[in-house]
């Protein structure tokens, strides 16, 4: 349990259950939010995309800790079902015109239902069995896509979509898009939070930690774990709309496995059971990326002899090797080190509690 600043006591049930408990925590928060909304007028161009690109897959892992973390149900097809969102997204905007703010969330329905279609075999299957059977829905997926009528998805060519319109406002450059991905992505973190300390949060965790003791306590585990997953692939879904819009194409090579593997290792460096380490991994993850992207070039015309694609692939030997080393030093992940590094900032300068 996270200790309070010295004098703040819980009254109420409702203050005992609130994340912000000071008024210099609402302060912060109120700062934070405003900065994030003047990033765009600070930061150049290219770091407003690596945050774009950031935030869009931090709500699809938010989504993967749902299902994983919190539900304890292995996902390796989130990437699917991200490209699911983003075909319907897609679909809605381009065969029938409609507004974003209605093809987004239609775009988090389409793959909360693939997301429920594959949850049902988790009621009679887990463990490496249940992550096979989301890897055939990652391998299911493009098949589809490719062989429905091209009028629906584009079929292999893919769908080119046309910015998105609110009123005079077209966002179409990363400085646009930047509020729209940002506050959907609030808008979604907010959401989990509060979805996980719920009812539906608390028979997730029962599940997770003995789906026996759970049902016996009277958790429907067949609601519950296709909810799961529902819940999850519908965050996925939503994702995969803003990402429709932000690249305005969409094609079935650009949700494959190698992406649903990564979102699990985001997920592992941050920490799982915790909406926090879903975000905290994404971040750290994103942050190496961009270090290794940076950096290869300078390597290469230092060292021209060696291959600018060996320095490439590095980058996954690199990112790989990060994942066993949480494994193995801190499987709790990043979350744990930032509690820890909380509780000795508050109770300093005495060394225990």
């Amino acid at each position: 349990m996270a200790l309070l600043p010295c004098g703040v006591h819980f009254e109420t049930y409702e203050r005992d259950m609130a994340y912000i408990h000071t008024r210099s925590q609402w302060v912060s928060l109120i700062l934070f939010l405003a900065v994030l909304m003047l990033l765009p007028h600070i930061l150049s161009v290219r770091f407003i995309a690596m945050i774009n690109m950031a935030a869009m897959i931090c709500i699809a892992v938010v989504g993967l800790q749902i299902t994983t973390g919190y539900a304890g149900l292995i996902n390796l097809g989130q990437s699917a079902f991200m490209g699911m969102g983003a075909f319907v997204c897609g679909s809605l905007a381009v065969n029938f015109n409609l507004p974003f703010w209605i093809t987004i969330p239609a775009g988090g329905l389409g793959g909360a239902i693939l997301g429920a279609v594959f949850g049902i075999p988790a009621l009679r299957i887990k463990g490496f069995y249940l992550a096979m059977t989301t890897i055939a829905a990652q391998v299911i997926f493009p098949l589809i896509i490719m062989h429905l009528p091209d009028n629906w998805f584009g079929g292999a060519i893919g769908l080119s979509i046309d910015p998105a319109r609110l009123g005079g406002i077209t966002f179409d450059s990363d400085t646009s898009l930047y509020y729209l991905i940002i506050i959907t992505a609030i808008l979604m973190v907010f959401f989990a939070f509060n979805l996980v300390r719920g009812r539906t949060g608390r028979a997730f965790v029962a599940i997770r930690d003995n789906d026996i003791a759970a049902e016996i306590m009277g958790v429907n585990l067949f609601f519950y774990k296709t909810l799961a997953f529902a819940i999850g692939a519908m965050y996925a879904g939503v994702a995969g709309g803003l990402w429709a819009y932000y690249l305005r194409f969409v094609g079935a090579d650009q949700f494959t496995l190698y992406f649903s593997v990564w979102y699990m290792g985001m997920l592992i460096v941050g920490g799982l059971g915790n909406i926090l380490g879903a975000i905290l991994g994404v971040i750290f993850i994103r942050f190496l990326l961009e270090l290794i992207t940076f950096l290869a070039p300078l390597l290469v015309e230092y060292f021209p002899g060696v291959g600018g694609g060996i320095w490439f692939a590095g980058m996954n030997i690199l990112l790989g090797g990060v994942i066993i080393v949480f494994l193995i030093y801190e499987p709790r992940g990043l979350y744990h080190r930032w509690r820890i590094g909380k509780t000795a900032f508050r109770i300093w300068p005495f060394p225990h509690m």
